[in-house]
């Protein structure tokens, strides 16, 4: 029987912890042996996702250091399984004691009462997006390793509530924006003029104890034809199944995604040039499940966070509905600290597809 908290294939990674707990980690195995990691690099992509690096995200303080108990020696992987862990420093779990016996709407907390008969209710415990931080470590070492192959991913938020970029770059060959453009802002939005709105926008949500959802888009260029499987092992299947495992996911789209419902054949058929590549890429790099050397790219949407710092409604362990109101420091919008996360859960299903196309070879 599997608990669900493994990922991959050729490439694993299972992940353990709480978000009150005393540490959260992983192990990573299948990692190509011989690899030097870049340490340095690594914490620093981790930075992205950790609370408290800016105002409008929790203020949480975590350092989020990992360390590593194996799999990796002078600097450099041996192939065997890559143990770290991520230890928590900063938990105020009596900010959670008023709903011991309470399961708040649109949150884990009911499902997994009823699923398991008892829950960690600090933060949500298991549920909660502290979890993701084992997957941006495990996912930083496969976007390096998947640079030394040529390609290149990075991921940025285009919309929160009705504020949204264009969507330009479907068509692109290139990563149409740089990290410094997409860094300039704590929205990670490449547009400086939007980026501004919506941090306005966030700002004030937040301070009327409320939230707001978003979403992110992903580039990635370089990735060679002939990744993902038929059938059940699609890529842009695993690319789904990647995506919606994150918190607050809500929809996956690639390509031209749900815009193709408006659109004839005529317009949506990707033609050939003479080079194999095609002269558009509404099939979002992918056809019939198999990355067709063309750049990929992806939208992943995200709910607005469901807890809210203003009076709702919850369901007490009696039974009975009870008024109440969530404690303690949380995002008022998840899409700024949850683009390293779509990025790494991204490089883990390219890596992991890599290698079994490597072992056609």
């Amino acid at each position: 029987m599997s608990s669900g908290s493994s990922f991959g294939s050729l490439l694993r990674l299972s992940t353990f912890g709480e978000s009150h707990g005393k540490a959260l980690g992983g192990i990573i195995d299948g990692f190509p042996p011989g690899f030097e990691v870049d340490t340095d690099r690594l914490q620093a992509f981790l930075a992205k996702r950790k609370p408290g690096q800016s105002k409008i995200v929790t203020q949480r303080k975590e350092d989020d250091e990992v360390r590593f108990l194996s799999g990796i020696f002078e600097g450099k992987t041996t192939g065997t399984p890559i143990g770290f862990i991520i230890e928590n420093q900063n938990q105020k779990s009596k900010d959670y004691s008023h709903i011991k016996d309470v399961s708040r709407p649109s949150h884990a907390d009911e499902t997994y009462k009823q699923k398991y008969g008892h829950r960690d209710y600090r933060g949500g415990g298991r549920s909660s997006a502290r979890e993701t931080v084992a997957r941006v470590v495990a996912g930083g070492l496969a976007i390096q390793y998947l640079e030394t192959l040529g390609i290149h991913l990075n991921a940025f938020v285009d919309q929160v509530g009705s504020l949204r970029m264009p969507n330009t770059w479907m068509h692109e060959t290139q990563l149409q924006f740089s990290e410094e453009q997409i860094e300039h802002s704590p929205t990670r939005c490449p547009d400086k003029h939007l980026a501004a709105e919506m941090e306005q926008l966030i700002s004030e949500t937040k301070k009327q104890g409320d939230t707001i959802g978003g979403a992110i888009s992903c580039q990635v260029i370089g990735v060679p034809t002939g990744l993902g499987e038929p059938v059940f092992e699609k890529l842009h299947a695993n690319l789904g199944k990647a995506m919606l495992s994150i918190n607050a996911v809500k929809g996956f789209e690639y390509g031209a995604g749900f815009e193709a419902i408006g659109m004839n054949g005529s317009e949506h058929n990707d033609a050939f040039k003479e080079d194999g590549s095609t002269t558009s890429n509404f099939s979002g790099g992918i056809q019939g499940g198999i990355s067709n050397g063309m750049p990929i790219h992806f939208r992943v949407a995200f709910k607005p966070v469901a807890t809210l710092l203003q009076k709702t409604e919850g369901l007490h362990a009696d039974g009975k509905i009870v008024e109440m109101q969530g404690k303690g420091r949380h995002d008022a919008c998840v899409v700024p600290r949850a683009v390293p996360i779509v990025e790494a859960m991204c490089a883990l299903t390219l890596l992991d597809a890599y290698l079994h196309f490597k072992a056609y070879q």
